[in-house]
């Protein structure tokens, strides 16, 4: 283990379709732009398929990257906080102890939903605490919430 990682840590990884939702998201944003440039390279000046090029390379770096992160994202309960890492290159552990925490929100967008996963996003009062969890799946977002909630309640009971 990394220093990285937490050695008593049960890792639980997020949901792999969170890849596939990404993909589809990247590829909007930079396969319309593509289209566009093919396009316009077959109408006008050859030069522009330089740019089309290009961006057909930064489609699929971002399709590497995206499988990068999202195998690479896990949360894990312990005792008394959640731990959610992040990252490959820029590695990221955020700690979060459950008597902190103010509110645990689930959100889900309509692709998320489509997919059957969503978002869990931790508050607490520290605002530069960056703690959510992408890509869990729908039922298992719901049971973290109550059980994050409830070891939040019975931390600050024990205040």
């Amino acid at each position: 283990m990394t220093w990285f990682e937490p050695d008593d840590a049960p890792w639980q990884y997020v949901s792999r379709t969170l890849i596939y939702a990404r993909l589809i998201t990247m590829a909007l944003w930079l396969g319309i732009p593509l289209i566009g440039l093919i396009v316009l390279g077959a109408l006008t000046s050859p030069w522009v398929w330089t740019g089309a090029g290009a961006l057909l390379i930064a489609m699929i770096w971002s399709a590497w990257v995206i499988v990068r992160q999202v195998t690479a994202h896990a949360w894990a309960e312990r005792e008394d906080d959640l731990v959610v890492k992040r990252g490959r290159i820029l590695r990221t552990v955020t700690v979060v102890p459950y008597g902190r925490m103010q509110y645990v929100e689930v959100e889900s967008g309509p692709l998320a939903r489509a997919f059957g996963i969503a978002r869990v996003q931790l508050h607490t009062a520290s605002p530069g605490t960056d703690a959510n969890i992408a890509g869990v799946p729908e039922a298992e977002a719901a049971r973290l919430r109550d059980r994050l909630t409830s070891r939040g309640e019975a931390q600050l009971a024990g205040l």
